[in-house]
């Protein structure tokens, strides 16, 4: 068996990548203290936040675990449920709601950030996107286009972006849901990913070629390793760095897909539900009940 090494420190470690992630930390602070007045300055939480979803971007996409995603389905899956699902919240609640009302009421991107955001558009078009990107044919051909698969990473990315807006965002001046609607919204939203996960986890066959055969794994292989670097290799198909199935890798990305969606929205649902009890309590409480006065 292969190890990942002999790749190099470019494909394992992405320094550009990591540079760049560097650049947008950097540029955070820059923005929050020169736009933020005394009283509009990031809380220790946000910022730990903010961080937090910059670190997981990284692992994502600039660590060994996005070389590893090319080589092994289930990797592929478990840097998707990263990039998705956990980084978006922890950026949308990691910049202050200051800072997005300033950033959203603009006179061309306020229209187009509330059509975009409105949850149905948004919980639609999310899975939607999410679900044909993992159609054979076109998962194919994306991952052996760099400028395809770059452009559709980013493009599903931002649909997660306005698909946990409504569910999280803090800008008082923007349509918010109720706490029932909220959980509503988190059930829909698990059930329209169920089907996608569904296919690959019960299908029988191979379904991807760039994990089963070998020729298309090698273009996909492109994506993530420099070309000088591969130039000098002789690679005959990712069974030489694992030793698991390829129908197997499949089933287990599925299942690691389901298992982190289930984590991460079963999370929120435990705290829209218990925020939305203690509302309802305290609205009881406030609520003296009526009692006719009594004539002696």
């Amino acid at each position: 068996m292969g190890t990942l090494e002999i790749f190099g420190f470019r494909a394992l470690w992405s320094p550009y990548f990591l540079g760049a992630v560097l650049f947008l930390i950097a540029l955070y602070f820059v923005l929050i203290r020169r736009f933020g007045s005394e009283d509009e300055r990031a809380s220790r939480k946000e910022i730990i936040l903010f961080l937090s979803g910059m670190v997981l971007l990284y692992v994502s996409k600039g660590s060994p675990l996005d070389l590893l995603g090319h080589i092994m389905f289930s990797a592929h899956m478990a840097q998707m449920a990263i990039l998705y699902l956990v980084v978006p919240p922890l950026l949308i609640l990691g910049v202050p709601a200051w800072f997005w009302k300033k950033a959203i009421f603009r006179p061309l991107v306020k229209p187009l950030f509330q059509f975009c955001s409105k949850p149905l558009i948004a919980i639609i078009v999310f899975n939607g996107l999410f679900s044909m990107y993992h159609i054979p044919l076109v998962f194919d051909f994306i991952k052996t286009n760099a400028v395809y698969h770059a452009a559709v990473t980013v493009l599903i990315f931002i649909a997660a972006f306005f698909m946990w807006w409504p569910l999280i965002h803090r800008v008082k001046e923007l349509p918010h849901m109720n706490g029932l609607l909220k959980m509503g919204y988190i059930m829909a939203d698990g059930i329209l990913l169920t089907p996608a996960c569904a296919l690959i986890m019960f299908s029988g066959t191979a379904l991807y070629s760039t994990y089963s055969d070998p020729s298309a794994w090698a273009e996909a292989m492109k994506l993530c390793v420099p070309l000088d670097m591969l130039s000098g290799m002789t690679l005959t198909g990712p069974e030489m760095f694992s030793s698991m199935p390829v129908i197997e890798d499949q089933q287990l990305g599925a299942i690691i897909m389901k298992i982190i969606q289930e984590i991460v929205y079963g999370t929120f649902l435990a705290i829209v539900f218990f925020s939305w009890a203690k509302k309802e309590r305290a609205k009881d409480e406030l609520e003296e009940p009526y009692s006719p006065s009594t004539v002696h």
